[in-house]
């Protein structure tokens, strides 16, 4: 789950983009559209370097007139005691709060006279805070992000304060059903470790953390190995390390005991959580079962498999015409308001599964169609199936780098992951690998036989018994 985003500062204007690559010549020359591979062609470079201390810095450069810069850390709720559960969070809602150099007010006033959005997120694993704006201020972009992440204030006054929002938020989150099950998902799937907490912690934290809490977070976890400066639009690579240098350079590189600590693993656990609560109007359930890691070769082959299953909305209607055979059934039989497939990565596991919002008349119907629907992935795949579902795949990737920001943020996460920014031109190599014999093997080896979590929040009394579910994660075979 992401947390919520807090910005300051107006809107930036529309981007200039300099006829770099095939995509703006074709425009400019008056073709109406480009062929997938000219766009692959087109993507610049991302250039990679690592400062002294370990920080990494990464950039794409693209000639725009504005640029998105942004520091990404590998830092979340999973690196959190019990006791600490939701610092991170809470050091994203002081982000913005003051530094030593610049009073809340004085910041604000700098974003605001450079026409900039300063943004941040929290994830399980991952903390960033970054900023869109023109490219003749990423000197500036560059020194506020430095001043944030170095030198808040932290003060007791604005601590006291974020508390209530804090509190706030927290309420406002347990009234949105989806985040509650989902959340809820990675407690049960992942109870008893770091991943099963929740990115924005217990409310008793939220009101018992206290200053010194948040600066020996920062002092443990906030390290120049775990940390990518990274950048998209227009800006030089040169300049860009140049000041990460200046800003970043003094970052300690130190762990205590001398080495960056390993993650311990996170197991998953087959198990359920049932909320029942027959006053809400409908059933929001979610099932999983443990998927790839971040770096797993098998991750293509599950993102195609959950392609194969894709997603509907009621409200978006073509119902008969739809491509994936389970939103056909779903929709035509009325069985759902909606439903998604998901597969959430992270380090070393993943939650793939399917979440889906009911009446409490079809909870029993709907996780039939998509326990069938998996053993389908795990035994009929089709060439039809697979084909569209790589098509679809391939258009999430270029979608996911529409805008600086998207790609300023594909950068940092996979600097992060990888060491590198991997070219959508690997990406799609891989995807072309894909077949329908892969797709059922690897499904099969993270699907079939396999103990789910199970969620269930609303009027979910026809919500099937756990071994139920259990008995429908297998078909006999002859």
């Amino acid at each position: 789950m992401a947390a919520s985003v807090c910005r300051i500062g107006g809107s930036v204007g529309r981007a200039l983009v300099k006829a770099r690559n095939p995509t703006v010549l074709a425009l400019r020359r008056g073709k109406a559209s480009v062929s997938y591979a000219q766009s692959l062609l087109g993507i610049p470079e991302t250039r990679v370097t690592t400062l002294d201390n370990g920080l990494r810095v990464a950039s794409e450069e693209t000639g725009q007139a504005t640029c998105t810069v942004g520091l990404w850390i590998s830092c979340g709720s999973r690196y959190e005691s019990e006791r600490t559960n939701g610092a991170s969070f809470f050091l994203e809602h002081m982000a913005f709060k003051g530094t030593r150099k610049y009073p809340q007010s004085a910041l604000e006033q700098e974003v605001e006279s450079m026409g900039a959005h300063l943004s941040a997120y929290t994830s399980r694993e991952r903390t960033a805070f970054y900023m869109k704006t023109l490219a003749k201020d990423l000197p500036k972009a560059v020194e506020l992000l430095s001043e944030v992440v170095q030198n808040n204030v932290l003060s007791d006054s604005d601590l006291e304060r974020q508390r209530g929002v804090l509190l706030r938020e927290l309420e406002e989150m347990e009234g949105n059903q989806q985040e509650v099950c989902l959340d809820l998902l990675h407690t049960t799937a992942y109870q008893g470790t770091p991943l099963g907490q929740s990115v924005m912690g217990p409310s008793h934290n939220a009101r018992t953390l206290t200053r010194q809490d948040l600066v020996d977070f920062i002092s443990t976890h906030y390290k120049a190995p775990r940390m990518v400066i990274a950048a998209a639009g227009g800006v030089y690579h040169e300049e860009l390390v140049s000041l990460a240098t200046k800003h970043f350079g003094r970052v300690s590189s130190d762990f205590e005991g001398g080495a960056a600590p390993v993650l311990t693993p996170c197991r998953f656990t087959g198990s359920e959580i049932r909320m029942r609560d027959d006053a809400l109007p409908q059933a929001h359930i979610a099932i999983a079962v443990e998927g790839a890691s971040v770096n797993s070769p098998d991750l293509i082959p599950l993102m195609v498999g959950n392609a194969i299953i894709g997603s509907c909305d009621i409200t978006c209607g073509g119902e008969k015409n739809l491509s994936s055979r389970m939103a056909r059934t779903a929709m035509t039989e009325k069985l759902c308001h909606s439903y998604q497939a998901f597969h959430t990565t992270y380090s070393d596991t993943g939650l793939l599964g399917v979440y889906f919002v009911t009446d409490k008349h079809h909870i029993d119907d709907m996780m039939l169609l998509t326990l069938n629907s998996w053993m389908n992935l795990c035994t009929t795949v089709t060439d039809s199936d697979v084909e569209r579902a790589k098509n679809a795949l391939k258009t999430s990737f270029v979608g996911q780098l529409d805008g600086t920001t998207l790609v300023c943020e594909d950068i940092g996460r996979h600097v992060l992951d990888y060491g590198r920014r991997i070219p959508l031109a690997e990406w799609n190599a891989k995807i072309d690998m894909v077949t329908p014999k892969m797709v059922q093997n690897v499904c099969s080896k993270y699907i079939y036989d396999k103990c789910p979590a199970v969620v269930g929040v609303g009027p979910i009394e026809q919500l099937p018994d756990y071994n139920r579910v259990r008995s429908g994660m297998y078909w006999l075979r002859f």
